[in-house]
């Protein structure tokens, strides 16, 4: 009982990283999307700044759709692998975001196909930041749940 409520639980902390792996790619997409129109913090208006409340979530929920089953495949590697380093992270955000380029590249009329050199270096920008935050929340305890603790194999001090 105790082993499952074990991978219940890491499982939950898997689906909460993976959500703040999606706004923080979201959030940043959308600051270089407003920074390439020319939008700069010293000039905010409310009317922009109430809208990225909005676009962000908005936004997170297809980079949560698109990058699900290649994040999957590198979040199971990570498990079993126990790979518990940013860097790691990084590389494979981009790398799913590669993997999302990919795709849409490949399906004909495709609404989501990026071919700008900048677009695309935005899209694995993206990916490497929802790389590195999903290391924060999730990825520094990756593998600790199926490892059993080891048994010492010496005795311990004999205590005179």
């Amino acid at each position: 009982m105790n082993r499952l409520v074990s991978y219940i639980v890491r499982l939950a902390i898997i689906l909460f990283g993976y959500a703040v792996a999606s706004l923080a790619a979201s959030a940043f997409l959308n600051i270089l999307f407003l920074a390439s129109l020319g939008y700069v913090p010293a000039q905010a208006q409310p009317a922009a700044t109430a809208s990225l409340y909005f676009s962000i979530p908005f936004v997170a929920l297809f980079v949560a759709y698109f990058a699900f089953m290649p994040a999957a495949v590198v979040i199971l590697i990570a498990e079993i692998l126990g790979r518990r380093d940013w860097l790691f992270y990084a590389l494979a955000g981009a790398v799913v975001a590669g993997v999302f380029l990919g795709l849409v590249d490949n399906l004909s009329d495709s609404p989501f196909a990026v071919t700008e050199a900048t677009a695309i270096m935005a899209v694995i920008g993206g990916g490497m930041v929802g790389g590195i935050f999903y290391w924060l929340s999730a990825g520094r305890w990756a593998g600790s749940w199926w490892k059993t603790e080891k048994v010492p194999t010496s005795p311990g001090p004999s205590g005179s």
